[in-house]
């Protein structure tokens, strides 16, 4: 797939302390630099810039994908297999709500993955995906 190029996203969050739990403690993510305004994580490889602005928070629009109500507005990143299913299982046992409970979508067909979507304390959707195949990330 080329090489490796990190992304970076900027999103709203209102509170330091429960996002850098979030992601630091439960999804694993190393911090990088923080104010009392904004906090940085290492998301796999990619620099998140998560800064307080409340009144940025909306509630996800969806749109139907595979009999499933996808939240528009999201971000994730894409697992190894086995890795994907680690943290369906850990997110299972820290009795995380789904928006979208893991599963496989589009059994069968071009484009099967895993994926599961939930939410942040801040209500921002994330979506994680795996392929066994990896030629089917970009199939059409």
């Amino acid at each position: 797939m080329g090489q490796f190029k990190p992304f970076h996203l900027a999103f709203p969050i209102r509170d330091i302390e429960e996002t850098r739990q979030f992601y630091g403690d439960l999804l694993g993510c190393d911090i990088g630099r923080s104010t009392d305004k904004w906090i940085d994580f290492n998301f796999f490889g990619h620099q998140l810039s998560a800064h307080i602005k409340p009144e940025e928070l909306t509630l996800a629009k969806a749109n139907e994908v595979d009999g499933k109500n996808v939240p528009v507005r999201h971000f994730g990143v894409i697992l190894p297999w086995e890795e994907w299913h680690s943290l369906a299982n850990k997110l299972r046992d820290y009795r995380i709500e789904f928006v979208i409970e893991p599963y496989i979508r589009f059994k069968g067909e071009i484009g099967e993955q895993a994926t599961m979507f939930f939410l942040d304390p801040c209500g921002n959707a994330l979506e994680f995906k795996s392929f066994q195949d990896e030629s089917q990330i970009f199939a059409k």
